[in-house]
């Protein structure tokens, strides 16, 4: 049998449109079962042993990308076409085809892959390859194939990400990295190409860099790690303490945490349509004190943990966690604020971040009542729902051009991720594992109906839930990996 393939090529960033290019590409070479195309520094290396090439340059005009085109984006590109690759085969005789940016050698023969022996091993598998090397630090991406490295995504999926796959070290130089760039107080949201300055637009970014240094202690302590961790979180709460960048402060008659400055989105719920903010939030968000507490705590510990003074974190602490149930229980609607002063009592799932934190200032038959609540009207089979069904605004599909859904994001959209918050939650609150595990059990189907290997980043609010967003986003890999191993005893195979 003869089979002849054509690869199409191009050099574009993961936002762009590629169109046809008088210079492009700068250099084609041809060595022997590869072909190099490489433009503006980068290389593609396209190996194909044992295939007769023809260097047949051309260009294939107006290919029309689907996703794009229902996300209301230009959908048109076209691509080059660098050689003719022509195989003879015999029959039940196969090929290699590998397209990379990486200069390494093929083998001769693919090993099949081994099966995965539990979810927690598939989970894993599908972690790891968001723990990337760039030239200058070691980062997790957020997700694959249109985001870079965000604080606040890095610091909740790190625990998945590093801690659970046997990358401790790992964790210790992403942290060490981010303090390095803190600036008021503030992790950035994310970092820029091209030279530019890091975004500070966070709120929570910072509070779960704690978490994620309490999570890294915790799984193997480092005494010189824990004295660097404890300088930047001493910083940080006195930059929280005394006022820092977009209004985000502690407030000193109830020690907690405030946050908003017009046309910003600081928490985790940060879409924008043009001049709109979907959901500002602005006063105290639940989650972000629930944070804060958590953070507050977490410098308590590794200050006593290093035989050095704690009161000014516990005096913080304690102030805020007095305050924190009479300021967010409603009892009318029998679940806790989503913002206080002003007072929102949207029923979203942000409580149950809170709740599921290591030093969740939630406990108690409220805090249960409320979990159930949630369960009951938020999770899904895919995800928690960013609103409950019953409020105004919910919006239960995750369709249309990207303004319609940006403005669903948070409106209705489930997310994969929440459901490591919920899980945590539940078992500290409830100690009901298996019902856990029944949450998580179908995981395995996740990493196969969207992006293979990975999880998706939202689905839709209503049944049937269709995939949408990112097609392998970290933390929604990360978290459910988390929880998982640490809440369901995930890591016992069996019998």
């Amino acid at each position: 049998m003869s089979l002849l393939l054509r690869p199409l090529a191009c050099h574009k960033g993961y936002h762009e449109n590629f169109r046809v290019q008088d210079f492009y590409p700068e250099f084609i070479v041809f060595p022997d079962d590869r072909t190099l195309i490489t433009h503006k520094g980068l290389t593609l290396y396209l190996d194909h042993p044992g295939a007769a090439r023809t260097p047949a340059t051309g260009w294939y005009y107006r290919f029309e990308r689907r996703r794009e085109a229902e996300r209301g984006l230009d959908p048109i590109e076209d691509l080059f076409c660098p050689c003719e690759l022509r195989y003879l085969l015999a029959p039940g005789e196969e090929i290699i085809l590998v397209a990379s940016a990486d200069d390494n050698t093929v083998p001769a023969a693919f090993p099949d892959a081994p099966a995965p022996a539990t979810l927690a091993d598939a989970l894993r598998r599908s972690a790891v390859d968001f723990l990337v090397q760039v030239p200058e630090r070691t980062t997790i991406l957020a997700g694959y194939p249109w985001f870079a490295d965000w604080g606040r995504d890095t610091m909740i999926a790190l625990p998945g990400v590093c801690l659970h796959t046997g990358h401790v070290e790992a964790a210790r130089e992403i942290l060490r990295s981010y303090a390095t760039r803190m600036h008021q107080g503030l992790l950035p949201n994310r970092f820029v190409e091209d030279g530019e300055q890091p975004e500070y637009n966070t709120v929570d970014a910072t509070l779960w860099f704690a978490n994620a240094i309490y999570k890294t202690l915790v799984h193997e302590w480092d005494a010189q790690f824990a004295r660097e961790a404890l300088d930047w979180l001493a910083e940080s709460m006195e930059w929280h303490q005394k006022g820092t960048l977009y209004g985000i402060k502690v407030d000193p008659a109830d020690g907690l945490l405030r946050q908003g400055a017009p046309g910003t989105q600081l928490t985790w719920m940060d879409a924008k349509v043009g001049d709109w903010v979907v959901t500002p939030r602005h006063g105290k968000p639940i989650e972000i004190n629930g944070l804060w507490i958590n953070f507050l705590r977490v410098g308590e510990w590794i200050a006593k943990h290093l035989d050095q003074d704690a009161t000014a974190f516990i005096v913080a602490a304690e102030l805020a966690e007095s305050n924190f149930e009479r300021k967010f229980w409603h009892p009318v609607q029998g679940h806790y604020l989503d913002t206080a002063d002003p007072n929102d009592a949207s029923l979203r799932p942000n409580q149950l971040i809170a709740m599921g934190l290591p030093f969740s200032p939630l406990s108690g038959k409220n805090a249960e009542a409320s979990l159930r609540k949630c369960v009951v009207k938020l999770l899904t089979r895919h995800g928690v729902r960013t609103l409950g069904p019953d409020e105004p605004g919910y919006t239960g599909r995750y369709v249309g051009p990207l303004a319609e859904r940006d403005a669903a994001y948070h409106q209705g959209t489930a997310w994969p991720w929440l459901l490591g918050p919920l899980v945590t939650a539940w078992v500290r609150l409830t100690g009901d594992k298996a019902r856990a595990r029944e949450i998580l059990a179908d995981a395995a189907v996740w990493l196969s109906e969207y992006g293979f290997g990975g999880i998706a980043e939202v689905y839709d609010g209503d049944e049937p839930q269709f995939p949408g967003g990112c097609p392998w986003q970290a933390w929604s890999v990360a978290e459910v990996l988390r929880a998982w191993v640490e809440d369901c005893d995930g890591d016992e195979v069996p019998e």
